[in-house]
């Protein structure tokens, strides 16, 4: 490992919880549902970040648990099971239905597997019925996809073949990219988890290679190494280096010729590095400080300090997983400090001390430091971003580089104005 700074912290924290995942899991498998058990707070909590419009026919909603159901003057599994029915009557598409736990069904202790159990076997196999937890008790926001994720594993078929498995959600035009780079290598069996359509899913087995897309599927890839599969050890695919080095993990698992992917991937990371160069620019030599949200600050606080040139004050991690991120720590500087868990108020007192020009954060303090004129950027947008592969290393900087322009701007208008 690397001579990094590794830090525990805990106390308040200030995240989104793990249902917030719902908004880009369920535009990935159209045949899906998600269906949140949980209260009216979880319903506007996923209507606010989905954006959707009233009259859009989204493919999540919310069983709300009422005052009766929380008390236990109510049976929550005849109510949950009457809107099971009425939405799949009215929904005959869904192919998969993900019930998916939140504080309240945590608190009063629904049994949502027993539920799905007994679900699917009452539906004779006409739709799968699946539960994970989302519960802000117990995750941060991009741990719902983990537990989802995780839970499709035991459905996946049996395979013996030697097969190339990319784990995590990703943009479609940039899977296709690296697919069809993947087949420019040599490697010609890939596929994704999770698919395109809920039904679909990959097989898995003992010829089965890993690569994770996203640092925070550490469940899933437990579940999958359980079904024989080898997880790769690489670095994230966010920036030139780190995707050449997790595109040549694949290349060395199945055999391929160094000098074949060195000559493949050169033309590709000679036009991303032309195209980071003016985003490279404004970011060099700037000060960066992420604060804890979506477990991607170490892959791109490696991105960001590599490629980039910016100075690592702090790097924050809701947990950190040293065997997942031991290729990451092995990239960033000597004594980079970096702190798992949040006690945010300890943490918005270093910002303030250390005076930054970047902080990456979640939307519930970017607002009250942007007040205090500290520029910031939202660590939910690198979710809903395309920012993998090599292509993609510009317009993550870009990113990066476009707080601190909208900062340069303001000031000048200020100064001119004054």
């Amino acid at each position: 490992m690397s001579s990094t700074t590794l830090l525990k912290e805990s106390g308040p924290r200030e995240v989104f919880c793990g249902l917030t995942s719902i908004v880009w899991l369920h535009r990935r498998m159209p045949d899906a549902f998600f269906l949140v058990v949980g209260s009216r707070t979880c319903a506007h909590l996923i209507q606010s970040a989905a954006g959707v419009m009233i009259f859009a026919e989204p493919r999540f909603g919310t069983a709300i648990l009422g005052e009766r159901d929380l008390a236990g003057l109510a049976d929550a599994h005849d109510e949950l099971d009457r809107v099971v029915n009425d939405l799949l009557a009215r929904r005959p598409e869904i192919r998969t239905l993900f019930l998916v736990g939140s504080c309240p069904s945590e608190v009063i202790k629904l049994d949502l597997a027993r539920v799905a159990e007994r679900l699917t076997g009452k539906l004779n196999g006409r739709v799968r019925v699946l539960n994970y937890s989302g519960s802000g008790i117990e995750t941060t926001f991009t741990q719902g996809e983990d537990g989802a994720l995780n839970c499709l594993v035991p459905s996946m078929p049996v395979s013996q073949e030697a097969q190339l498995l990319l784990v995590g959600t990703m943009a479609n035009a940039v899977e296709d990219r690296l697919k069809n780079l993947f087949g420019r290598l040599g490697i010609d069996k890939v596929s994704s988890l999770p698919p395109r359509q809920s039904t679909d899913l990959p097989s898995v087995g003992p010829g089965t290679r890993v690569l994770l897309t996203q640092p925070y599927l550490t469940e899933t890839a437990k579940a999958l190494r359980d079904r024989g599969a080898e997880i790769l050890q690489a670095p994230f695919p966010l920036g030139t280096e780190g995707s050449r080095l997790w595109m040549e993990a694949a290349a060395k698992a199945f055999g391929i010729n160094d000098i074949h992917v060195a000559n493949t991937l050169a033309p590709l990371m000679v036009r991303a590095q032309k195209a980071l160069i003016p985003f490279k620019e404004r970011l060099t030599g700037k000060k960066i400080f992420l604060l804890p949200e979506s477990q991607l600050e170490i892959p791109l606080a490696r991105f960001l300090h590599r490629e980039c040139g910016m100075e690592l004050i702090e790097v924050g991690v809701p947990y950190l997983n040293r065997e997942v991120m031991e290729p990451e720590l092995e990239l960033l500087p000597h004594n980079t400090r970096i702190v798992e868990g949040q006690h945010v108020d300890k943490q918005l007192d270093r910002v303030r001390e250390q005076s930054p020009d970047l902080v990456v954060c979640g939307m519930g303090l970017a607002n009250p430091l942007e007040a205090e004129g500290i520029a910031t950027k939202w660590s939910i947008e690198m979710i809903f971003s395309p920012i993998h592969g090599i292509d993609q290393a510009a317009d993550l900087a870009e990113l990066f580089s476009r707080p601190l322009h909208r900062r340069e701007l303001l000031n000048n208008k200020l100064l001119v104005s004054a």
